[in-house]
């Protein structure tokens, strides 16, 4: 490449840049306001997945036989329904008691034992959900997410799969399990 053909090209690039900072319409602040609305105006993860929980819940009570007001006749009952027809599409193995695999981390070949939703995602969605209730008009005191019957219910969930894939969870402050 020849000295002039170089210089040239170093001539344009500067150019661009100086035309980038010294043409521009809107000063930096502005830049950031636009910026900080179009993160507002866009949900996060987090909340459109909340806002799919929340639709998603809604769908299988009004698909109850009579209909489930959402907001006024829900129940902590009809979480826990809705938590165990989650199952059906779970992807996570939970040995039964029968199975020659229970208690066993990494069992070795395939069984027929069933997929279940895992009790993280459980939990992760009760608490999306229980979000979701107060923020479309429903009262803390009245919240079938934060009801304790849910909270022993996801704890037994946890506990099962634990036994299943032959972890043992222990309760703070508990005794220690048996040898």
């Amino acid at each position: 490449m020849d000295q002039g053909h170089h210089s040239s090209l170093d001539h344009h690039h500067q150019a661009a840049a100086d035309d980038d900072n010294s043409n521009s319409s809107t000063s930096p602040q502005q830049r950031q306001q636009a910026a900080r609305a179009a993160a507002a105006a866009t949900p996060s993860r987090y909340e459109s997945q909340k806002r799919r929980d929340w639709v998603t819940f809604g769908q299988y009570l009004r698909n109850q036989r009579p209909p489930v007001s959402l907001i006024s006749q829900c129940s902590f009952n009809h979480v826990i329904e809705f938590l165990r027809y989650l199952d059906q599409f779970g992807k996570t193995k939970v040995h039964i008691q029968g199975c020659m695999f229970y208690g066993q981390p990494d069992p070795p070949a395939p069984c027929p034992c069933p997929l279940r939703q895992a009790w993280g995602s459980l939990d992760a969605l009760i608490g999306r959900l229980r979000a979701a209730y107060e923020e479309n008009g429903g009262s803390p005191e009245s919240n079938p997410f934060a009801s304790s019957a849910i909270r022993v219910y996801l704890r037994e969930v946890k506990e099962c799969q634990a036994k299943a894939r032959g972890f043992l969870t222990r309760r703070r402050g508990g005794p220690p399990p048996p040898p």
